[in-house]
């Protein structure tokens, strides 16, 4: 490499500049969103770096055995409001589904007739007899119902 940059051969003018190594800093300084690098106890070594947004927490970097994991903090306001949601949705569906079960009324409108007779509208009239099936004897005579004609 010397022949690249010094193509004379001769040894460099200065030697490189050395790297400092910085000074540490005695308290924490939060700068933008990311908090300051907090160092937790134990072994291995581990480190945690908040991540705020608009002054509340939104998660931390969690750096430890080499590694450097993102956890993401549940924020409550969120979680209510998606709670809320589902509870809302849930009662919905349940109210639609209560009234298109609801069956009509059996019968429409009482009223009174002119002469104190009730009316009822929208009313089915009852079968005569109820539907059994024909006693053996009546399909062996081969009998039929006295039905009267009006």
């Amino acid at each position: 490499m010397t022949a690249i940059l010094n193509p004379t051969g001769a040894a460099p003018l200065s030697p490189p500049p050395t790297r400092r190594t910085p000074e540490p800093v005695a308290a924490p300084v939060s700068v933008g969103p990311v908090g300051p690098v907090l160092e937790l106890p134990g072994t291995p070594e581990s480190a945690l770096v908040p991540v705020v947004r608009d002054g509340r927490a939104i998660g931390a970097y969690v750096l430890s055995g080499g590694r450097v994991r993102y956890r993401p903090v549940t924020d409550p306001d969120r979680l209510l409001a998606a709670a809320t949601g589902a509870f809302a949705v849930a009662v919905l569906t349940a109210a639609v589904a209560v009234v298109g079960r609801r069956k009509p009324p059996a019968i429409g409108a009482v009223t009174m007739g002119p002469g104190g007779w009730v009316s009822l509208r929208g009313v089915r009239t009852p079968a005569l007899r109820p539907t059994t099936p024909r006693p053996w004897w009546a399909r062996a005579l081969r009998a039929h119902r006295l039905v009267v004609e009006r």
